[in-house]
C-alpha cells in the first residue's frame, strides 16, 4: 500500500470518527486539559483582586456618579458613564498593570506588556472572554498539549500589547483579549497547514471566519482595544504554522508498516515552507515592533486611517 493511500485512508477514518471539524487526533492521544482552566481561574481571581482594590464606595468621587450594585460593598462597580462594562475605574487598572505607552517607554515598565493581558475592563468583558477561552482553548490543549498552547497564549498576548502600544498613545489599554485572538489565529493556521486531513473544510473555515468577524466588529466599539485583537491574532496565526502542523499519517503509522514500505518525511513540503516563512515573519515582527516601540514611534504617523480599526466614531459615541 502506498504512503498516499495510507494517508488518505487515515484522514478519511479520522473524519468519520469525529463530529467536530477541528479534531484531528485519535482519542487515545489526546492530552488532559489543565492549563486553560488554570488561565480561567487566574483571570477570574485577578478580576476579584482588582475589584477589591478598586473599592468604589470609598474611592469614588461624587462627580463620577454613584457606584453600581452598592450591595456588593467594596466590590461594587464604577458608575456606568465611567465604565459601561460593570468594572473598576481606569485609575485602578492603571495601578495594577494596564498598558500605558508612556510608562512602558519612558519609565521602562516593560512588564506592563505582560501584566495587561491578565486584566479585564468589567464583568461583561470577563465573561465573554472566559467563555470563549474555554470553548476554544480546551479543545486546542487536548489536541496539542499545554506547552504549545501556553506558548501561543502568552506570545499572542505580548504581540497584541506591542501593536496596541504603537497605536494607542494617550489612553490606557488592557489586552486580555489578545491571547484569545491568538488562539483563534492558531486555529486558522492549523486548519490551513493540516488542510488535507479535514473532511469538512468549508464548514471549519466558515465557523472560524464568522467568529473572527464578529469579534473584530465588536472591537470597533469604544472601550475595546481592537489593536490588541489584531496583534494577538497575527501572532497566533504565525505561531500556529510553527507549532501546530500535523505529521503525515504514514509517518505516525511507520512502526506498523511492512519493512518494504518507504516512510516519507514527517511533514509535507508545503508545511516546511509555511514553518520557515512564519518563523521568519514572527521573529522579524517582534524585533521591529519592539524597536519601534522603545524608540517612541507613533504608529498613527505612518497609518493615518488605522485608528478606525479600533474605534469608529458615530452619533451614538465618541472615540476619545
Amino acid at each position: 500500500m502506498s504512503g498516499e493511500d495510507l494517508e488518505s485512508r487515515g484522514a478519511k477514518n479520522r473524519g468519520n470518527n469525529y463530529s467536530s471539524s477541528f479534531v484531528v487526533e485519535d482519542r487515545e492521544t489526546q492530552w488532559t486539559s489543565w492549563l486553560i482552566p488554570m488561565f480561567v481561574v487566574a483571570n477570574v481571581a485577578m478580576f476579584i483582586v482588582v475589584m477589591y482594590i478598586n473599592n468604589c464606595p470609598k474611592n469614588n468621587s461624587r462627580s463620577q456618579g454613584k457606584c453600581v450594585a452598592r450591595f456588593l460593598g467594596r466590590f461594587s462597580f464604577q458608575a456606568l458613564r465611567e465604565n459601561p462594562l460593570f468594572g473598576p475605574s481606569s485609575s485602578t487598572l492603571e495601578k495594577l498593570g494596564a498598558l500605558e505607552r508612556n510608562k512602558v517607554v519612558d519609565k521602562h515598565q516593560a512588564w506592563r506588556l505582560i501584566s495587561s493581558i491578565w486584566l479585564h475592563a468589567g464583568v461583561i468583558h470577563l465573561l465573554a472572554n472566559m467563555l470563549s477561552l474555554v470553548f476554544i482553548g480546551i479543545r486546542l490543549e487536548q489536541q496539542f498539549g499545554f506547552v504549545r498552547i501556553g506558548i501561543i497564549y502568552l506570545l499572542s498576548g505580548i504581540g497584541g500589547s506591542i501593536l496596541s502600544s504603537l497605536f494607542i498613545q494617550k489612553n490606557i489599554s488592557i489586552g486580555a483579549s489578545g491571547p484569545l485572538f491568538g488562539l483563534l489565529g492558531a486555529m486558522l493556521a492549523e486548519l490551513i497547514t493540516n488542510w488535507t486531513i479535514y473532511t469538512n473544510k468549508a464548514a471549519a473555515l466558515l465557523m472560524l471566519l464568522v467568529i473572527l468577524i464578529i469579534n473584530l466588529a465588536v472591537g470597533i466599539l469604544p472601550y475595546v482595544d481592537n489593536f490588541a485583537h489584531i496583534g494577538g491574532f497575527m501572532t497566533g496565526f504565525l505561531i500556529g504554522f510553527v507549532l501546530l502542523p500535523h505529521p503525515r499519517y504514514d509517518w505516525i503509522e511507520r512502526r506498523n508498516l511492512p519493512a518494504d514500505v518507504h516512510v516519507k518525511s514527517k511533514y509535507k513540503a508545503y508545511q516546511y515552507v509555511l514553518w520557515l516563512v512564519s518563523l521568519f515573519l514572527l521573529i522579524a515582527g517582534f524585533t521591529v515592533g519592539l524597536v519601534m516601540l522603545f524608540r517612541g514611534v507613533n504608529g498613527n504617523d505612518h497609518c493615518h486611517w488605522c485608528h478606525y480599526l479600533s474605534c469608529v466614531p458615530t452619533s451614538k459615541w465618541k472615540c476619545d
